[in-house]
C-alpha cells in the first residue's frame, strides 16, 4: 500500500522535510522543524541556459565535463531532488530500488531506510496515539452500556430469575462446602431464549449508535470527546454507510458469540491489533474498511479575544 502525499522527514537528510507525492519527492527541502505548508510546494523556476562556449575559448579537456555539463554522478543526484546523499546512503539490502523521481515506483512498499522511520502523516494529519483510542472506545461503551440499561433491562432480569436456581445451588454448596456429586438443578425453559434476545438487542443497539454517526463524520461520541476522526487511507472524504459498516461488523458481530466467550476474544485480538501493525497502527477492522485513524489538530485560541472584563489595567 503506497503512503499518501504529505511533509515528510528527508531519509538523505533528517533535518529537513520534503514532499511526497505518493510516487517521489517533490520540491526543495525546508527545516524539519518548520512548519510545512497544507499543500505540495511550489513548482521550482527553471535554470537560466547558460552561454554558448566562444570558438576562441578552449574547450573542455577529455573526461572533464564543461561548466554547462554536469558530470552523470551529478546528474544522478540532482534528477533524485534530495542532493548529495551522506556516505553509505543508498536503497537497504533486499528493498526496492528508488525511482526516477527518488521514491519507489508505483505499487511497490514504502522505502526504509537506517534509523527511526518517519511516522506516516495520512491526509495531512498525524496518527491517533493508542492511548486515546483506547479512552475513546472506553467512552464509547459506557455510552452502550447505558442504551442496554433502559432498553435490555427487562430482559436481563428475567434471564437472572431462569438462571437463579442453579446458581443459587452451586453458591450453596461452595458456602456449605458440600461436596455431593448430584447435578445441579436445571435453567428455566425461557433461559436460552432471552440469552439470544439479550445478545441481539446489544449488538443492534451497538450498530444504531456508531455506524450512523461514522457513516456521515467519521466520529463516534467518544471520539468527538478525544479529537479523533475515521477517514479512508485513498481519501479524505466521509465513509459512507458501506464503508462504516464493514469496519464495525467486525468489532461489533463477535458480540452474538459471547455466550461461549468465542466472540469475546475476536473482539480482544481486534482491540490489541493496533499495537502490531505499522506503519498506520490500524485494527483489524480498519484494514477490512481501509481506514484509519487520526488525530484533528485542535483549535487555537486567538490572540486577538477580548479580555474578560476586570482584567483591564
Amino acid at each position: 500500500m503506497s503512503v499518501a502525499p504529505g511533509w515528510y522527514l528527508d531519509p538523505a537528510d533528517p533535518d529537513t522535510r520534503r514532499y511526497w507525492d505518493g510516487e517521489g519527492w517533490l520540491g526543495a527541502p525546508i527545516p524539519a522543524e518548520a512548519t510545512p505548508p497544507a499543500g505540495p510546494p511550489p513548482p521550482e523556476p527553471e535554470p537560466e541556459p547558460e552561454p554558448a562556449t566562444r570558438a576562441d575559448e578552449p574547450g573542455p579537456s577529455a573526461g572533464q565535463p564543461s561548466a554547462g555539463q554536469p558530470s552523470a554522478a551529478a546528474g544522478h543526484h540532482a534528477a533524485s531532488g534530495s542532493g548529495t546523499p551522506p556516505p553509505g546512503y543508498g536503497p537497504p539490502p533486499g528493498g526496492p530500488h528508488p525511482g526516477p523521481a527518488g521514491g519507489p515506483p508505483p505499487g511497490a512498499p514504502y522505502p526504509t531506510w537506517p534509523g527511526q522511520q518517519p511516522e506516516p502523516r495520512p491526509h495531512g494529519l498525524p496518527l491517533a496515539g493508542l492511548g486515546a483510542r483506547l479512552v475513546a472506545r472506553l467512552i464509547d461503551i459506557a455510552v452502550v452500556l447505558a442504551l442496554n440499561v433502559v432498553v435490555n433491562f427487562w430482559f436481563v432480569w428475567q434471564y437472572i430469575q431462569q438462571m437463579s436456581p442453579p446458581i443459587a445451588e452451586a453458591w450453596r454448596r461452595i458456602i456449605d462446602q458440600d461436596t455431593t456429586t448430584e447435578p445441579l438443578p436445571a435453567a428455566g425453559d425461557q433461559a436460552g431464549g432471552l440469552q439470544i434476545a439479550i445478545l441481539l438487542i446489544a449488538t443492534a443497539l451497538w450498530m444504531a449508535y456508531e455506524v450512523p454517526s461514522m457513516a456521515s463524520r467519521g466520529q463516534t461520541f467518544g471520539k468527538r470527546v478525544m479529537g479523533l476522526q475515521v477517514l479512508p487511507v485513498s481519501a479524505a472524504a466521509p465513509l459512507g454507510f458501506g464503508r462504516a459498516l464493514r469496519r464495525w461488523n467486525t468489532l461489533g458481530l463477535p458480540t452474538l458469540l459471547w455466550f461461549c466467550c468465542v466472540g469475546f476474544l475476536l473482539q480482544l485480538i481486534d482491540s490489541l491489533s493496533p499495537l502490531f501493525d505499522r506503519p498506520l497502527r490500524q485494527a483489524l477492522h480498519d484494514k477490512r474498511a481501509q481506514t484509519v485513524v487520526v488525530q484533528l489538530p485542535r483549535t487555537p485560541v486567538p490572540k486577538d479575544r477580548p479580555a474578560p472584563p476586570g482584567d483591564t489595567p
